[in-house]
């Protein structure tokens, strides 16, 4: 299985607004880190404050943050800062906030390291708050700046003061005040547009789902006085989303009004949910939710949850390929309602990716990729080959299940296909991953091959390189083989029980998955030759002629059963 690729989103706080050389200066520090993407730059004149948002691989993203906060330390000083915005440091926050592939405790781990990095390399104090806090008030952004930058003087050094770096106020502190590193979870701004150009109806739809809800009132009136407690505090009726913010507004710009809403955590309340929660209650009113709009970027498992959200609501397979989940995504909450929406602009992954893209057999035309494999260079070859005919095995069989829950009659057999395409998206995305991957294995021996032999230490050196490369091209091929010989699960599955009409395209899924696990195979016994622990060589050896053996079983009874449909 591939491991989905560790995003991290970092949105530091800097205590500059007013002057774009300094800006630029910080900026530049993130930029310059390999494997990082800058995503937005915004400063405010008045707070006299700059939001920067930024994502990558966790550990390119930490060294940014670091030397960013390592700039803004020298080029801020906090003795003549003014601004409306809260702060007490030349960079006053930086959250990290995950999005794909970790979790927010493995941020919050991440946030406590760094802090511990500032402090013990820069001398710049650190609080960590939000889910990196470690005591239950420091959860709380504003107890950790309670006071600000003028308070430091009282608070440093003290129980009060940070958790790392603390110490007596002294000239360093005072030039670059202290940081609150957290970790939040992913926070989406959206609004729903409505057929209304009522903001009264729209925030009255805003109390109605939004966590805090709207204050009781006696009698359960509208013009009712609040209710209050013992304590004299406004009793609030709960509304029906939790981890969300929300208020209506009238745009002029549209001539509609919304319902803007902060989702704090998608992990509680996916976006799906809300806009249909949204859509309910404005149907009570008598008003119709017409589109929805994203502020600024979004994770692409967002996107993924809803398209497959509203395709089971349909009683439709979710087995079908990444781009047309999306697309029913955008259209079931009507993301391109009020201008086009470009995921390539608004997933984070998508911008990642994008960023760092380098060319791929995989992105070639099929035409293309039988021209590349054509020329006088090895690679791609055989064992490239091999994975692409694996891919496209499991998309033979991922055909079918899809087929077959969409086949008239077969209603209530939709979601059994549908688990079974879903398994095929999968090994699909595995091979297709590998078809570039044994190239990739190739060119490492290459490169092996290729390093310096004039001393003894480089003639060593060169001979352990070739070793672990050839090792690693040995290991590429059997993973091929290992989920090719998946894909007759598939096939056997959809020769057995999916659409007739469409046995023999489970028949050749069969076929090219047993082309892929022999020919795979051969790269296994190619590349296992040039072992020298022969030890390992004769296991690898011996773990592809088991696959090569079942693989022919598997064929050959596949075979049989469509042959006994046709």
């Amino acid at each position: 299985m591939i491991r989905e690729k560790q995003i991290v989103e970092c949105v530091p706080n800097f205590s500059e607004g007013r002057n774009p050389g300094i800006i630029k200066q910080i900026t530049d520090e993130i930029v310059k880190v390999k494997g990082v993407k800058l995503l937005d730059v915004d400063p405010g004149e008045a707070t006299n404050r700059t939001v920067v948002t930024f994502v990558g691989d966790p550990d390119s993203v930490l060294e940014a943050a670091f030397n960013a906060v390592a700039k803004a330390g020298k080029v801020i000083d906090m003795r003549n800062h003014h601004g409306a915005h809260p702060r007490f440091g030349a960079t006053d926050v930086c959250p990290l906030i995950p999005v794909a592939g970790i979790t927010l405790e493995e941020c919050a781990e991440l946030a406590r390291k760094l802090a511990e990095r500032i402090a013990n390399e820069l001398s710049i104090p650190c609080y960590c708050y939000e889910a990196a806090a470690y005591t239950k008030e420091r959860k709380n952004l504003a107890v950790c700046r309670k006071g600000e930058y003028e308070a430091l003087p009282e608070r440093m050094g003290k129980d009060e003061g940070p958790d790392f770096g603390n110490r007596p106020f002294d000239e360093g502190v005072a030039r670059t005040g202290v940081t609150a590193v957290g970790a939040r979870d992913f926070l989406i701004a959206t609004n729903f547009n409505l057929n209304t150009t009522s903001t009264r109806r729209a925030n009255a739809i805003a109390f109605d789902v939004r966590e805090k809800g709207r204050p009781m009132r006696e009698g359960g009136k509208v013009t009712g006085k609040p209710l209050k407690d013992e304590n004299g505090k406004t009793i609030m009726q709960p509304g029906t989303l939790k981890c969300t913010k929300a208020i209506g507004w009238y745009i002029d710009e549209y001539k509609i009004a919304q319902v803007s809403m902060n989702i704090t955590n998608i992990n509680v309340t996916p976006l799906h949910v809300a806009f249909d929660e949204v859509c309910k209650k404005a149907m009570n009113r008598g008003i119709r939710v017409t589109g929805t709009e994203i502020v600024g970027l979004i994770p692409k498992r967002t996107l993924i949850e809803a398209g497959k959200y509203f395709l089971e609501k349909q009683q439709r397979s979710t087995g079908i390929p990444e781009e047309d989940i999306i697309t029913i995504a955008i259209k079931s909450m009507g993301l391109d309602d009020l201008k086009p929406f470009n995921p390539r602009e608004k997933v984070i992954e998508y911008m990642l990716e994008d960023a760092n893209k380098k060319a791929k057999l995989v992105d070639l035309t099929v035409a293309g990729f039988a021209n590349e494999t054509s020329r006088e260079s090895p690679a791609p070859g055989g064992g490239t080959i091999a994975a692409y005919m694996g891919a496209l095995g499991a998309a033979l069989g991922t055909m079918v299940a899809n087929l077959s829950s969409h086949k008239p009659g077969w209603d209530d057999r939709w979601n059994e296909f549908s688990v079974w395409a879903d398994k095929g998206q999968v090994l699909m995305k595995e091979l297709m991953h590998l078809v570039d991957e044994d190239t990739e294995a190739f060119n490492r021996i290459m490169a092996a091959f290729g390093m310096p032999k004039k001393t003894e230490e480089d003639q060593r050196l060169r001979s352990e390189a070739i070793q672990a490369a050839t090792l690693y091209a040995t290991q590429i091929p059997l993973q091929t083989m290992k989920a090719s010989y998946k894909v007759f699960e598939l096939c056997r599955q959809m020769a057995n029980e999916g659409n007739p009409n469409s046995v023999s395209d489970a028949g050749v899924g069969a076929l090219a998955a047993r082309a892929a696990v022999l020919g795979a195979g051969l790269n296994v016994k190619i590349n296992a030759a040039g072992l020298k622990d022969r030890e390992t060589a004769d296991k690898l050896v011996g773990e592809a002629n088991e696959l090569i053996a079942e693989a022919n079983r598997e064929e050959a009874e596949i075979t049989k059963i469509v042959e006994s449909k046709i």
